[in-house]
């Protein structure tokens, strides 16, 4: 079967580049032959840099690149030259990535903006050359400096969708159903759990040509905070959106039992995930009738009273652009 196009997470090799060494050049010249120091400073060691990109949403590029090595400084030489610095490596990454220690799992930094740069190991300083130590008591200095090492190690690189809105749900809730429903994004669809088994993100056209990005996260089931199912692999996504749009179907045994179940699995992930804005949908309503409606509605009504929620279909449309008016409405 062949492998995804969609990697969220790489490990690499950085080592960035060392300093070039200082000369300890002396000018001799025809008729100047004790001219003095003239050996220029080393340029420094090229730095490992990451550098946001909108047009990337996947860190499949460097799926098989395991070591980034920037270049050495070159050294100085005669006639006060300086050596050339070397060359940085950057790496160009989706907005939305974290880059982490692999050893420590110390977070270095993220991209959020395109075009933002981070420097996540720099490069050793050049050395400096004899004529640097020049002075007035020491006026032949025969020694300079060696360039400083670079760094190197192992890293990690993660990648955390940015959209507006996240879907949240059980698998086989409709959430991809939902997605393709609502913009171009056309992710599997089946019946049967686990069908969606990587994220997918979808913009939504609005009204007046407005529009919101929505990510279909791959379904959370109880104990996904443990690693349970796709659970720890994907729950990373759900920390960039703006807003959570849990998913529970119409068919569910208790629809609010489910919503507090999937709560429940957020706030053991991460307890900051709870200030997000919250909608809760349920969906597949096309199975119900207008009593069976109003029974719901009077259970929600009861045991959730602080988030909003609204009944739609997939299928056939109902609801569709009130969910649309709620979401742009939390969403500004």
């Amino acid at each position: 079967m062949a492998s995804s196009n969609f990697v969220d997470y790489v490990k690499i090799f950085f080592r960035s580049g060392n300093g070039g060494r200082g000369s300890t050049h002396l000018r001799r010249e025809k008729y100047i032959p004790k001219g003095g120091p003239d050996g220029g400073d080393g340029g420094r060691g090229g730095h490992v840099i990451v550098k946001g990109n909108k047009q990337l949403w996947t860190l499949i590029h460097l799926k098989y690149r395991k070591h980034v090595h920037a270049e050495d400084g070159e050294s100085g030489s005669g006639s006060l030259c300086h050596g050339a610095d070397g060359s940085d490596a950057v790496l160009e990454v989706p907005t939305g990535t974290v880059v982490r220690n692999a050893e420590t799992g110390e977070m270095l930094c993220e991209i959020t903006d395109d075009g933002e740069e981070a420097i996540v190991l720099r490069g050793g300083r050049g050395g400096m050359g004899n004529a640097f130590f020049k002075s007035a008591t020491n006026q032949t200095p025969r020694y300079s400096q060696p360039g400083e090492s670079g760094s190197e190690g192992w890293f990690i690189l993660e990648l955390k969708l940015l959209a507006d809105v996240g879907l949240v749900g059980f698998p086989n809730a409709g959430k991809s159903t939902l997605l393709s429903s609502v913009s171009a994004a056309r992710p599997k669809i089946a019946d049967y759990a686990f069908t969606t088994l990587e994220p997918n993100l979808g913009i939504v056209n609005y009204r007046e040509h407005l529009s919101f990005t929505m990510a279909d996260i791959p379904g959370i089931i109880e104990g996904a905070h443990a690693g349970k199912g796709l659970g720890l692999r994907f729950l990373r996504h759900i920390e960039r959106n703006s807003v959570l749009l849990f998913l529970t179907p119409a068919d569910s045994k208790d629809i609010v039992e489910e919503y507090y179940t999937l709560v429940n699995e957020l706030e053991k992930y991460n307890p900051e995930l709870l200030d997000k804005r919250r909608i809760l949908a349920v969906s597949k309503t096309d199975m119900l009738d207008a009593e069976l409606i109003s029974e719901i509605e009077c259970e929600l009504k009861k045991r959730i009273k602080s988030i909003p929620y609204i009944f739609i279909s997939s299928v056939t449309g109902y609801g569709m652009m009130e969910l649309k008016d709620l979401i742009w409405k939390i969403l500004n």
